[in-house]
């Protein structure tokens, strides 16, 4: 399946909306984060570019983008999560209710190479760079806990 055309999870799955772990929680990315993801990215584009998942892809873009341009991309990553056809997160600092700082993000799509494939990548700021390993650890048994996908269709780079 292709994300761009077609949901990739069964029409009867219940998508998580959250997950709150030690010292971070996710939540759908939209419009209300655009400021924070903005500031989030653009001050870390060397270290996203290095970060697995995200090597040779081209994003972020080295010259940024206006807030109008992030803008635009929140709101269709907004829409491919209503129509479930991809699911991006914004990770947010803490474990707790509350706007929170964006510290990161998380997105899971059907792999446009391989229909039978996931794909799933995340980044942190460069100043969290810490937590990188431990968001990739809790994001790992929550893909294999809480979402249908089979163990071995899920493509996640390790840390």
């Amino acid at each position: 399946m292709n994300h761009d055309q077609q949901p990739f999870v069964p029409a009867d799955f219940a998508v998580p909306r959250t997950l709150v772990a030690d010292g971070f929680r996710l939540e759908p990315l939209g419009a209300e984060h655009n400021e924070r993801e903005l500031a989030a990215w653009t001050g870390s584009i060397a270290h996203i570019r290095a970060t697995p998942g995200f090597v040779g892809r081209g994003w972020p873009p080295v010259a940024g983008m206006s807030a109008e341009a992030n803008l635009a991309d929140l709101v269709r990553h907004a829409r491919e999560f209503e129509e479930r056809v991809a699911f991006a997160y914004s990770l947010l600092e803490g474990d707790g209710d509350g706007e929170g700082e964006v510290i990161g993000c998380l997105y899971i799509h059907g792999s446009r190479e391989a229909p039978d494939r996931v794909v799933v990548s995340h980044w942190v700021r460069a100043d969290r760079a810490a937590l990188d390993a431990r968001v990739h650890e809790r994001i790992t048994r929550w893909l294999h806990e809480a979402w249908p996908f089979e163990a071995g269709r899920i493509d996640y780079a390790p840390r």
